[in-house]
């Protein structure tokens, strides 16, 4: 149920079991798995320069699946932190942009998913929340943290209590995403965006990304972000992308980077 294609520098991961809204098994997970990480090898061979992550159908993933999962013999630690937690680190550390186009149901190991993406587009009608209230289970794959961080602790409660979900457009405007877009636009305009990324500095792009995750897990004041924002410029400078940069603005031209 998970396909990779690799074009123009471009990564492309589709989540293509539409039947089951897209629904992630064990198998489903390691495949993911296997898929970035064949991702990152062309990434470090130059080959991706930004990846996509998308759902097939009418849902992005309405989590996990758990047609035949019986709860005396389910191996839920095996499960999130054997192979789900593993996989989100490393969407996290993937060595290029990462954007995901979000539509229909986003939940669960779904959310998670686009936690661990840089960044995300949802459809203004897509569903974000924690329907776990209803299987006397509570939300995982880094939801707690990421909704506590973007709405606080009594908005988050509140949608674990009531098992409401959210719209992609209240979600985009309460903070938790990047944009809202109608659905029918949603994957041209990404993929519209990632083209335009894909040819940009990734150099740079990816050390802005280190800076802003060092920023959110270490908490960093403004002069210490700073400094780490002077020591990585430093280090671009003598990269040939950041020669090309100001070659071409001085020359009024487009640049033309090659990630070096």
């Amino acid at each position: 149920m998970i396909s990779l294609s690799i074009a123009d520098g471009i990564a492309e991961v589709v989540l293509n079991a539409p039947h089951k809204l897209n629904s992630l098994d064990e198998q489903a997970l390691k495949d993911l798995t296997q898929a970035y990480d064949d991702a990152a090898a062309a990434a470090s061979r130059g080959e991706v320069r930004a990846l996509l992550l998308r759902g097939e159908g009418r849902a992005f993933c309405a989590g996990r699946d758990i047609v035949g999962v019986t709860p005396e013999t389910d191996d839920v630690q095996g499960y999130l932190g054997g192979l789900l937690q593993p996989l989100l680190k490393k969407m996290t550390d993937f060595p290029a942009p990462t954007f995901a186009a979000a539509q229909g149901a986003c939940l669960g190991v779904g959310l998670g998913l686009l936690l661990a993406t840089d960044v995300v587009y949802v459809a203004e009608d897509a569903k974000f929340g924690s329907p776990f209230a209803k299987l006397g289970a509570t939300l995982d794959s880094g939801g707690h943290w990421y909704f506590t961080e973007r709405l606080g602790m009594h908005r988050t409660l509140d949608l674990i209590y009531t098992a409401e979900l959210m719209s992609g457009a209240e979600a985009v405007a309460e903070g938790m995403f990047s944009r809202a877009m109608p659905k029918g636009e949603l994957l041209e305009n990404t993929r519209g965006i990632v083209a335009k990324v894909a040819t940009g500095a990734t150099g740079a792009f990816n050390a802005s990304k280190e800076l802003v995750a060092h920023i959110r897990d270490q908490r960093l004041g403004l002069w210490e972000a700073m400094e780490e924002e002077n020591a990585e410029q430093a280090r671009l400078c003598k990269s040939e992308d950041y020669s090309e940069g100001f070659k071409a603005f001085q020359e009024k031209r487009t640049p033309v980077f090659k990630n070096r």
